[in-house]
């Protein structure tokens, strides 16, 4: 019986299961299985996962499309591990990440445990800066760059685990916008302990444009709100902030236009300091340049669709959508 089980949703993406069973097969400890649940897609990625089969303890599933959700609980019912582990289609996983994690966790065990995320150096320029745009304190990426969040650390599952003990007890996930988010909330309100393993970080390549980028972080935003109708004292200061950056960037651009150009002013020095951050961090210049654009989509989405929720759910008193919830999870 292996230690860990990988549980892996995928809907279409036959390349990126390709990539991520390779980086698998690589790992310097082995003690796991792999699940992968093909969620009806149409291009399924079983001939990949069988050229896998003599390196990595891997099992394929097909089943109708019904979500992310309900194919990882798919996954956990057909698991065989003591921690059930879940990353997402589009990651990379680095050679020691297992020999991190059961290091870390021997070290101060876990009920359930998440690691950072970073962009690889065979990413795209887009692919980068929209990775740094999600990471950096300058657009409240907060935790999943590894660094000091300004609210407790919440598991995503591009890079989560938890033990079976909390799965007997706290059950799946539920199909909804920001699944991990609510299921962390349950197991954190269970009283399970919960801690961001440093040490055992992925490569997600997240959206590859900035178009699907900006649907993204839309739905993103829109589910803090679903999540603060189910848990209201989930609604921290720091999730405002981009709701906060729209109106106040929106209000600084007019301002400009219709009665000094000194309003202006802070809208490019803030521009300026997503510019120099990138540079540091990345050492492109194409990179900090395309990152500017992407860090204005990851507050600009997010912060419209959390008015949009926040406007029709609370203050039209619409509540939530659950049909629409799923129909927006389903294939993706």
């Amino acid at each position: 019986m292996p230690k860990y089980s990988v549980i892996i949703p995928v809907y279409n993406r036959i390349d990126e299961v390709d990539d991520l069973l390779k980086s698998l097969s690589q790992q310097t400890f082995a003690d796991f299985e792999v699940i992968i649940v093909e969620d009806g897609s149409s291009q399924p990625c079983d001939g990949v996962v069988k050229r896998y089969a003599d390196s990595v303890d891997v099992k394929y599933f097909y089943k109708s499309n019904e979500g992310r959700s309900i194919a990882r609980n798919y996954g956990m019912d057909r698991a065989s591990g003591e921690y059930f582990i879940f990353f997402d289609s589009d990651c990379v996983i680095p050679p020691g990440y297992f020999e991190h994690l059961d290091k870390a966790l021997g070290e101060r065990p876990l009920d359930c445990f998440g690691g950072p995320d970073a962009a690889h150096d065979s990413f795209t320029p887009t692919q980068k800066a929209i990775n740094h745009s999600m990471t950096s304190f300058l657009t409240t990426g907060g935790i999943r760059g590894g660094k000091i969040s300004l609210e407790k650390f919440t598991p995503r599952t591009f890079n989560m685990g938890y033990s079976r003990k909390v799965y007997e007890r706290i059950g799946g996930f539920r199909e909804m916008f920001s699944e991990d988010i609510d299921m962390s909330t349950r197991i954190r309100n269970a009283g399970f302990s919960i801690g961001l393993i440093h040490d055992a970080p992925v490569y997600h390549k997240r959206r590859v444009d900035f178009r699907k980028f900006m649907r993204q972080v839309y739905v993103f935003g829109m589910s803090r709100i679903t999540l603060y109708l189910l848990y209201p004292d989930s609604l921290k200061l720091v999730h405002w902030l981009p709701a906060v950056a729209v109106a106040g960037g929106i209000t600084l651009f007019l301002l400009g236009i219709l009665v000094s150009p000194w309003f202006l002013l802070p809208l490019a020095l803030y521009l300026l300091a997503i510019w120099v951050a990138a540079l540091v961090s990345t050492h492109s210049v194409k990179i900090a340049t395309l990152a500017v654009p992407a860090s204005i989509i990851q507050l600009g989405g997010y912060g419209c669709g959390f008015l949009k929720a926040y406007t029709t759910k609370i203050l039209l008193g619409r509540g939530r959508n659950i049909a629409e919830e799923i129909d927006m999870r389903r294939g993706k």
